[in-house]
């Protein structure tokens, strides 16, 4: 068979490092039906019955069997718009201050290359969501990453920049509560953020996905709650981890309108919006009770809790994420993140995410999803307890 030769831009794509990790769990998996797999980030649990009724519902609407309206429809725009007032208390104009999105992935990979010109920088958190690196270099643009250390509670030190890189930069990737790590946000980050964003026009992103999973009684900010802040960027917020809505594939982006023009313009030759059914049903999500959310979000701090305590009785003691369904725990110094988790995956069973597949400073670390339930992960930490490591000061 003639095999065609793949483009230069998808030969500089990152590689995949999860792929990997999959295809040694599938490995495992062969020999074993037992593994418990704390290294994934799908949330476990379906979407809540009304949204789904909704979308049976809306299904049935011969208006939604056409093509959508190629920036989506302004039910959805109004009600993320009504969300953010009772939310946030943040005004926005439904028609120039909202994007209707494939999921936040499509927007953070699609906002580089509406942005950013060839040898432009963006910088990007260290560690990170890979797919921000997707971007970049699909847009010919170069990252400068920024350090989110232990010491400075994963929060960017913006001091530690150089005044020639915020000349360069067009763009800062910014997420909290953090995925891999756990920390949230601070109201001075934002301010220094955004007060750098208006000295050098760098466009301030907000990778906002995990906003609704805030934990010890404290609510994640909004970017967009800062003054100043839709002067400089956006917000982009995924229903995926909010309503377990992660198949639906339904996000959007709020806040500068020049920006959300030119990413429904990319998406204009992308798409032509999200079926009609789901954008009714995430409104329904938007629009209806919350009190799914705060049950889903408590259902997370008890599983925190839960681990976090069942790693301390085997001597492995960490501190308790702040947001997000992740935990972020550092490991041994006598092993690095890979091999760490090839051991928990081999000898424990257990699938923990490597810290270095999200960049240099992820080195020392798993990552481990709070996506299963109590009893399984009082079981997983059960096993790793069994391999009798030396925790040492970590």
């Amino acid at each position: 068979m003639k095999q065609f030769q793949q483009s230069k831009t998808l030969g500089s794509l990152p590689k995949q490092f999860f792929a990997k990790l999959v295809q040694k769990v599938e490995k495992v998996k062969q020999d074993h039906d037992d593994v418990i797999n704390l290294g994934q980030g799908n949330p476990d649990q379906p979407t809540p019955l009304h949204i789904v009724k909704a979308l049976q519902e809306a299904a049935a609407n011969p208006l939604y069997h056409k093509y959508s309206p190629f920036r989506g429809y302004g039910f959805l725009k109004e009600a993320v718009a009504t969300y953010y007032q009772r939310e946030y208390d943040v005004v926005l104009d439904p028609h120039t201050e909202v994007a209707v999105m494939f999921g936040t992935k499509t927007g953070l990979v699609e906002i580089s290359q509406c942005l950013l010109n060839q040898g432009d920088i963006a910088l990007v958190p260290d560690p990170g969501y890979p797919d921000y690196w997707s971007g970049v270099v699909m847009a010919g643009g170069e990252m400068s990453f920024m350090p989110l250390l232990e010491e400075n509670k994963y929060l960017p030190d913006f001091t530690k920049i150089t005044e020639e890189t915020f000349e360069k930069a067009k763009l800062m990737f910014l997420n909290y509560p953090n995925n891999p790590t756990g920390a949230v946000a601070t109201k001075e980050l934002f301010e220094e953020a955004i007060m750098l964003g208006e000295k050098h026009d760098i466009c301030i992103v907000h990778d906002f996905a995990y906003g609704a999973i805030g934990f010890d009684e404290q609510k994640p900010l909004s970017f967009m709650q800062v003054p100043g802040a839709k002067n400089v960027g956006v917000e982009m917020m995924t229903l995926s981890k909010t309503y377990n809505m992660a198949g639906w594939r339904v996000g959007f982006a709020v806040g500068n309108p020049s920006v959300i023009e030119a990413l429904n313009l990319i998406q204009d030759h992308y798409y032509c919006s999200v079926f009609g059914g789901i954008q009714e049903a995430a409104a329904t999500a938007l629009l209806e009770s919350q009190s799914c959310v705060d049950e889903l979000v408590s259902q997370y701090e008890s599983r925190r809790n839960v681990f976090i305590e069942a790693l301390s009785e085997i001597g492995w003691k960490v501190e308790a994420p702040k947001g997000s369904f992740f935990a972020w725990l550092p490991i041994p110094p006598t092993y690095s993140s890979e091999q760490f988790a090839d051991l928990l995956l081999e000898k424990a069973r257990v699938v923990v995410a490597p810290g270095n597949g999200f960049g240099q400073f992820g080195e020392g670390y798993v990552r481990v999803g709070l996506l299963s339930d109590e009893d399984q992960l009082r079981e997983a930490a059960r096993r790793i307890g069994e391999l009798e490591i030396e925790w040492g000061n970590v």
